[in-house]
């Protein structure tokens, strides 16, 4: 993983230019094993990281430390340090950004471990919103972000709507 110390952080950017800030807010991560999106650091970092489904060169120098966060307590982390990375992959495969070099081993590594992570997280009860993010996180860790991004949209309504339509086709 790129340390949280290198000015690397700087010469990487985000959707507000240089990345100098996302340290900070990784650090933060860190320490609060069970936040939601909305609340920080989480809003900052989607909004820097994944704005708008754009990713930049810093969301895949983040997104090993989002795991290794989710790593420490994956039974206190929430929906979110499992959709964060989906998103982010999800997002790269979409609009075909590449990962610098430097970055590319610490974030395809950091993917990989998420399948074994989902069955750590498994001892507390999921919710769909939990459940769908770790279905997309397997999915797009193992190469599907198109099941990794329909599985962020369905929700049980929705899915229950899939199902009729599926029957009648």
């Amino acid at each position: 993983m790129l340390d949280l110390e290198s000015p690397r952080w700087a010469e990487l950017q985000h959707a507000y230019g240089a990345a100098a800030d996302i340290p900070a807010l990784l650090r933060r991560l860190q320490a609060l094993p069970s936040s939601e999106a909305n609340e920080e650091p989480w809003f900052s970092i989607w909004d820097s990281l994944a704005h708008q489904g754009d990713v930049y060169s810093a969301s895949f120098a983040a997104v090993p430390y989002v795991v290794e966060a989710l790593a420490s307590a994956p039974n206190r982390a929430s929906a979110t340090y499992f959709h964060f990375p989906a998103w982010v992959e999800v997002c790269r495969q979409n609009r075909g950004v590449a990962i610098p070099q430097d970055l590319d081993a610490s974030y395809f590594s950091a993917l990989a471990r998420l399948p074994a992570l989902a069955g750590a997280a498994s001892v507390h009860p999921w919710d769909a919103d939990f459940t769908a993010s770790v279905l997309a996180a397997i999915a797009a860790a193992k190469g599907n972000a198109k099941v990794a991004e329909a599985v962020m949209e369905l929700t049980p309504e929705v899915a229950e709507k899939f199902l009729v339509w599926s029957l009648e086709q």
